[in-house]
Order: structure tokens, then C-alpha cells, then sequence
């Protein structure tokens, strides 16, 4: 099957989505038709080395690869001193306006990158080579960039669109089970917010998914990709539409934060969040039950999800007001009236919402 490419329109110029098994491997090419770089930094983690390090580096090498920057992509190294740290290793390494970065691997790496990328010399070349299910479906596509305080997750950021994704389905094969399944939580997001032809196909093939089957990959991601490239490139800025691609991530934030980020995989706390944002979207009489209990039959079909945290409602909600959404100190949260589609509402009564986290841990 030939690779697919997908556009996106952003304030800096149209740039693509390329997906499709072997495009790693083509990489250099792909790169040099981007125009003229004085050299090209690879910036990836400890288990992407493990296992692509030296393939990345042979596929770079005749693209320029002059050096390759290793970091913790833990979600509590999501942090401002790592952006200090590999901004500092480009200083040492010699990295210029006209270098570019290529960020292999999830999506801590794609947003630590993408937020150097963006801030470096005020902004150089950035390529995204996604390695996992949620960044080939979402992280690594929109300019999204930042990083976590103690006080949030992505309170510091940027937008800053790459020039180029190359996403590889070649890559997902290392991904540890309960890291691949994470990523499927914002495959089900896709189909609850814009797209009931793809929800549908989930309660028929969840599982073959989860086991990997291939062409049920095929068919998902690049549908995944087409949804989100025609989200952001209306809005890119996060002004209006893009909101709905948060739908589950205020909860999900906040059972992050609450956990001091050492607790879930950032998708399996998205699937919590779609489960209480569907419950919430329930109480409000926005949503009927039945939808309610489909979408909350998929994310469980998924696999196991760690426990909730052991914090209290009042706290989380008390999180919850450093979301982004959040207006004049008013909670808003993005639900979906209908699977297929998605909006934001609010205010939010607080008492509500803690109702509903005291109540999540029971199957509906």
C-alpha cells in the first residue's frame, strides 16, 4: 500500500502527514526536500534508542545527522529543566537557526521537542517521527508543544507547527502492551467527538486493535489523522473548535496532577476522563444513557485501567480550575450531546462534578 499524506493548513504554511509502513527508512529524503539545513539533531528517549536508536541514525545520516540527544521521557521529566537541558546540549553541540530537530518517540518526547524546537534560537526546524499510537493519532499533529508545572500539566507551552510527520505503523511492533493500549483511549476520543462511523467500527473491533491487527491499524490511525488535520487546520490556535479535542482531559489532568504523573500512562487517564465526561454530559441531560454506557462498554473493552486516585472530589475539582478551558475562575469541560460530535460547556457547577468523581469508580 502506498504511504498516505495527509495536509495540514497552519499560520506557518501547509505541511504533512505522511503514514505508511517503511517511510522511516526514506526519511533523509524526505528531510532534504524540506530545503537546505546545516545539520539535523535527533531527539528521542531511552526506549526509542533501545530499540530504533541506530536505524534512525543510519536513515539521518545522509540528511546530516551531526547529533543524537537522548532524554527521560517520563511524564515527571515533562519539564521545564529538561527543555534547559537539551536546549543547552544544541549550544554544546553547535546547533544553529537552520538546524533541525527530529523528535522520535511518544508524545512527552514530541511536546519536550516541539517546545525546544519552538523556543531555541526563537524557533528552528522541526520533524516529528511519532512512535506511538497516541502520538501517530494526536500529539505529534497540530503544533501543540509544552510542558508540565507542579501546579498543572502543559501550563507552559507554545504553539509551533512541524514541518514534516513521518508516522511509521513499523514502530508501534516495540511498543510495550500497556503502552500501545494506551493510545487507543484517544482512538475511542476520535470517534466520540467527530466521527460515529469510526465509534461504531471500535464496538465491533476493539479488540483486534488491542492485538495489534494490521489492517485495523491501517483503517485507524490515518482516519485518526484526516479527523484531527481537519480540526486544526480550522482552528489551529485552540480558539474555538480545537477545544473538543480535550474531550475526557480536564478529568484527565487532573487525576495526573493529583498523582504527581506517577501513576497512569496520559491515555489510561483519558479513559477515565471520557468515562466521568460522559457521565457529567449524563447528569446534565445532554447525553442519553444508552449513548453513556456505549462509550464507557468501549473504554473498559480496552483493557484494565489503573484504580482512581485516592484523592478526594473536592480536590480534583479544586485541580481542575488550572485547566485551560477554565474562564474567569467558572469550570467548562468539553461533552458530547450525540457520539459524532462534541462541544464545550459551561459554567460547570463544581458540586456536580464532584458528585460524579465520587460516584466513577461504580460501572454504570
Amino acid at each position: 500500500m502506498s504511504p498516505r499524506r495527509i495536509a495540514i493548513d497552519s499560520e506557518n504554511g501547509r505541511y504533512e502527514v505522511i503514514y505508511g509502513a517503511g517511510i522511516l527508512f526514506g526519511a533523509a529524503g524526505r528531510i532534504k526536500s524540506l530545503g537546505e539545513s546545516t545539520g539535523v539533531f535527533l531527539i528521542c528517549s531511552p526506549r526509542v534508542a533501545k530499540h530504533w536508536r541506530h536505524r534512525l541514525e543510519r536513515a539521518l545520516r545522509s540528511a546530516g545527522l551531526r547529533r543524537t540527544i537522548v532524554f527521560d521521557d517520563r511524564e515527571e521529566s515533562k519539564s521545564i529543566s529538561t527543555v534547559e537541558r537539551v536546549c543547552r546540549e544544541l549550544v554544546r553541540a553547535g546547533a544553529d537557526r537552520r538546524a533541525v530537530l527530529v523528535a522520535a518517540g511518544g508524545g512527552v518526547v514530541g511536546d519536550v521537542a516541539g517546545f525546544v524546537a519552538a523556543s531555541y534560537l526563537r524557533g528552528v526546524g522541526l520533524v516529528h517521527i511519532p512512535t506511538t499510537v497516541v502520538a501517530q493519532v494526536d500529539s505529534a499533529i497540530g503544533g501543540k508543544t509544552g510542558v508540565n508545572l507542579p501546579d498543572g500539566k502543559n501550563l507552559v507551552g507554545a504553539f509551533y507547527s512541524p514541518r514534516l510527520v513521518l508516522a511509521d505503523p513499523v514502530t508501534l511492533k516495540t511498543l510495550p502492551p500497556r503502552e500501545f493500549r494506551s493510545g487507543l483511549y484517544e482512538v475511542i476520543k476520535y470517534g466520540v467527538i467527530v466521527d460515529k462511523r469510526l465509534f461504531t467500527y471500535l464496538e465491533s473491533s476493539i479488540e483486534a486493535l488491542a492485538n495489534r491487527d494490521a489492517e485495523a491499524l491501517d483503517f485507524v490511525i490515518p482516519r485518526c489523522i484526516q479527523s484531527k488535520a481537519r480540526v486544526v487546520s480550522r482552528d489551529e490556535r485552540e480558539s474555538g473548535l480545537r477545544e473538543i479535542l480535550n474531550f475526557g482531559h480536564t478529568f484527565a489532568h487532573a487525576f495526573e496532577t493529583a498523582t504527581r504523573y506517577r501513576k497512569y500512562l496520559h491515555g489510561e487517564a483519558v479513559g477515565w476522563g471520557m468515562i466521568a465526561a460522559s457521565r457529567l454530559a449524563g447528569r446534565m441531560g445532554l447525553l442519553a444513557e444508552e449513548s453513556a454506557v456505549r462509550i464507557e462498554r468501549v473504554v473498559r473493552r480496552v483493557g484494565p485501567l489503573p484504580a482512581l486516585p485516592t484523592t478526594k472530589p473536592s480536590r480534583l475539582v479544586e485541580i481542575m480550575h488550572s485547566d485551560k478551558k477554565t474562564r474567569g475562575g467558572k469550570l467548562r469541560f468539553v461533552l458530547s450531546p450525540k457520539i459524532g460530535s462534541a462541544e464545550t460547556f459551561g459554567p460547570v457547577a463544581p458540586k456536580l462534578v464532584a458528585e460524579v468523581l465520587a460516584h466513577l469508580d461504580r460501572e454504570m
